[in-house]
């Protein structure tokens, strides 16, 4: 079993914001293999599951806040009994990488990601990653909060749209256990 779980925040004035990128492409990865979406409270999620490759996977959105999703993490991982250093992926903007940068790890610190910071408390380091760098040339000169909620241009929009199929090839490899630690970029 595989769980990828994406960070965001559940609200719907958060869509086409950085912050939100993860859930973006978790929303269009479901859509594209036809899936639906239902809450399950008892995880703190929206959740929808597929089977890949005779894989069982669980997409998931956490419906608290981004700062928070270490908390539907737990629970995930305690009722499935999975181990996060094979069986989780997490799915996340990264405002230290330029726009348009993919980048795959296995583990990691939270480098000031409140997010990262909570599944790190919550489940520990050891898990997968792909970081999508949201950095552009407003960042600096912005608040990291005002920045990180700020919505993508139609242009950003119109990039992210075109890494989608690079986005789906690296969590097609962490499905087969093959997710590789590289950096891509546009």
């Amino acid at each position: 079993m595989k769980i990828i779980l994406a960070q965001g925040n559940p609200e719907s004035k958060y869509d086409n914001t950085r912050h939100n990128v993860g859930f973006a492409v978790i929303d269009e990865f479901a859509e594209s293999h036809n899936l639906q979406w239902s809450e399950k409270s008892k995880f703190s999620a929206l959740i929808a599951e597929t089977t890949i490759d005779d894989e069982k996977v669980i997409l998931v959105k956490p419906t608290t806040y981004y700062n928070e999703t270490g908390q539907s993490a737990r629970r995930l991982i305690d009722f499935y009994s999975v181990m996060p250093a094979h069986d989780l992926l997490v799915i996340h903007d990264d405002l230290a990488l330029p726009f348009g940068t993919i980048r795959t790890r296995g583990q990691g610190s939270d480098a000031g990601n409140n997010g990262v910071k909570s599944l790190n408390n919550h489940i520990g380091p050891d898990y997968h990653r792909i970081r999508i760098g949201i950095a552009n040339d407003l960042r600096e000169r912005m608040g990291d909060m005002d920045f990180v909620l700020g919505k993508f241009s139609r242009d950003e929009s119109e990039a992210l749209d075109k890494l989608m199929p690079e986005i789906f090839g690296f969590i097609a490899d962490f499905i087969e256990g093959t997710l590789a630690h590289e950096t891509k970029t546009l």
